[in-house]
């Protein structure tokens, strides 16, 4: 099976922390160039510099805010303009707030609809002409199983990531006689600060324990345990291989059996 990166660049989205973090770790472990994207700067010089290293890998970073999207845009078309091409974007930006869909604001929606799809679309609009000219193309979305079976208490972000989920399936047709992929990966229940988050808002809630919170929340997991980001990784990392190249258009669900539909 042909997973070399060697020779290609990875865009990685979100990747000072969490799931981007792995998922850049993974890419460069399997001989991509990795260019970090997250808004700290001092984060990013930190994980470029502690990124392995081999041939002629050389890793570096954009410093971007994907509350700002113009901003973005200007990052990433002048990046491509004077760098050599991305083959690989990971699209990983951190979900929103939990809550409710009845009491979710409409700025709520607007806000993460720029930061998710918006963001997302910018990105793959820069890169896609690269990808073409090369004949090799992976976007890859990190989105979440709730765009299979929405997820109770996160009302705008199931919205938005099916949003997100359809946008990428139009897409997939659209760039697939170009040599170019695009898939989704869902993660379940992972080990990261935002499911910390998630259960600490639902303790501060209902007054339970955290830690009781927590194994009622691995009991709906047949796995019986969270995801590590590095599981997620490798799902990420199979896709933006060069063994993946037929594969487009679909969701990967990585949750331990969790999702409870086909």
């Amino acid at each position: 099976m042909d997973i070399n990166l060697k020779n290609k660049r990875a865009l990685v989205c979100g990747s000072t922390q969490g799931i981007g973090l792995a998922v850049a770790q993974e890419l460069a472990s399997m001989g991509a160039s990795v260019t970090l994207m997250a808004r700290n700067e001092i984060a990013l010089r930190d994980v470029a510099a502690t990124l392995s290293v081999s041939g002629n890998q050389a890793h570096d970073y954009i410093s971007a805010d994907f509350n700002d999207s113009e901003s973005l845009n200007k990052a990433i078309t002048g990046y491509v303009q004077t760098k050599n091409v991305i083959h690989i974007l990971v699209n990983n930006t951190g979900g929103p707030p939990g809550g409710p869909i009845t009491a979710a604001k409409p700025e709520e929606f607007e806000k993460t609809f720029r930061q998710h799809l918006i963001c997302n679309h910018l990105l793959a609009q820069a890169l896609i002409p690269g990808m073409k000219n090369s004949g090799y193309g992976r976007i890859i979305n990190i989105i979440s199983t709730s765009v299979k079976q929405p997820l109770k208490g996160l009302g705008v972000s199931n919205t938005i990531r099916a949003a997100v989920a359809n946008w990428s399936k139009t897409l997939a047709a659209e760039i697939a006689p170009f040599g170019i992929t695009v898939n989704n990966v869902l993660p379940g229940a992972t080990l990261t600060k935002r499911l910390s988050s998630i259960i600490e808002a639902k303790a501060a809630k209902t007054g339970k324990e955290f830690k009781a919170l927590e194994t009622e929340m691995m009991e709906e997991i047949p796995a019986g345990r969270f995801a590590q980001p590095s599981e997620i990784a490798a799902a990420v990392g199979f896709l933006a291989s060069p063994s993946a190249g037929y594969i487009t258009g679909i969701n990967v669900p990585v949750d331990g059996g969790r999702t409870g539909c086909l």
